[in-house]
């Protein structure tokens, strides 16, 4: 006991010089390496980020988002270098090369699975994996809700013809990968009128970061709002916008114009009835937001 108090009173003086951080527990054994965990290594470069790369527009001032909300974690986004193309998921470059104004630094996978739907559905269930994996839930087009704890305890299904099916699959530990190979699964049963399901709609006024243009169906199309802009006085809102789409492709940020110099912020007008993006027309009533 005696030879114990010398030790204790040296952690004491030590601990005086070294800031030791009162760390809470990792709900996600991965988190170590960041927020966007899709990324080589864990590494962030934040001068690329969505919100450095986009300054909100002269005159307008970015809303305000909670911190750890998927607005904030959207506003900072990992772009790849200004001028990267848009490429397809087997590498060749998209057709159209006009209508984006940066692509998100994500993959895309070497399948054709991530599309319009699949992106949105890749971007909020990143986020929520970010915060803990056994949050991420999605429906398929049939209707049953497939989470992910179950998936990565072995609780899976099949498809036959038109009937979802229980199935079993190896018990794994929830890592990146395996979260991977979950969401090819979802993009492969799920799309805009499984995710149009889930949503909820929002008058195009109120419109903030993480909600989502969508017009479920075959064809349909979804767009996400990446963020959102105000000018004092007026309360006109501004948004950022980004897709996918077909075949699967590259997240990319969309462009308010044909021209080159159009920038990348949408005005978001309610009195006008349609919102136009390059490549959809939506409905004015067709923004809806995850719960």
């Amino acid at each position: 006991m005696n030879m114990l108090l010398p030790l204790l009173g040296l952690l004491g003086f030590l601990n005086a010089f070294i800031a030791i951080p009162n760390l809470p527990p990792l709900v996600n054994p991965t988190r170590a390496l960041g927020q966007y965990q899709w990324l080589p290594g864990g590494k962030y470069d934040a001068q690329q980020s969505l919100s450095v790369r986009f300054p909100a527009p002269a005159g307008y001032q970015r809303v305000t988002v909670a911190s750890g909300s998927f607005g904030q974690w959207l506003r900072n986004l990992p772009l790849l270098p200004v001028g990267t193309p848009v490429r397809l998921h087997n590498g060749q470059l998209k057709s159209r090369q006009d209508v984006h104004a940066a692509v998100v630094n994500i993959d895309t996978g070497s399948r054709d699975l991530q599309q319009c739907a699949d992106a949105v559905i890749r971007l909020r269930a990143e986020y929520l994996f970010s915060l803990n994996p056994d949050q991420v839930h999605f429906h398929l087009t049939s209707g049953h809700d497939i989470r992910f704890q179950d998936w990565y305890q072995g609780r899976s299904f099949r498809v036959v013809g038109e009937d979802v099916l229980p199935a079993t699959k190896p018990v794994e530990a929830p890592t990146h990968l395996v979260f991977r190979h979950y969401l090819d699964q979802i993009f492969t049963y799920a799309g805009t009128l499984s995710l149009s399901r889930e949503l909820t709609a929002v008058p195009l006024d109120q419109v903030q970061p993480g909600d989502v243009l969508i017009r479920g169906g075959s064809p349909g199309h979804a767009v996400l709002v990446l963020d959102v802009a105000t000018q004092p006085g007026t309360g006109r809102r501004v948004a950022l916008l980004a897709q996918s789409y077909m075949p699967a492709q590259q997240l990319h940020v969309l462009k308010a114009g044909p021209r080159p110099d159009s920038g990348a912020w949408f005005v978001l007008d309610a009195n006008q009835e349609h919102v136009f993006t390059p490549e959809w027309t939506f409905a004015n009533d067709e923004l809806k937001r995850f719960e």
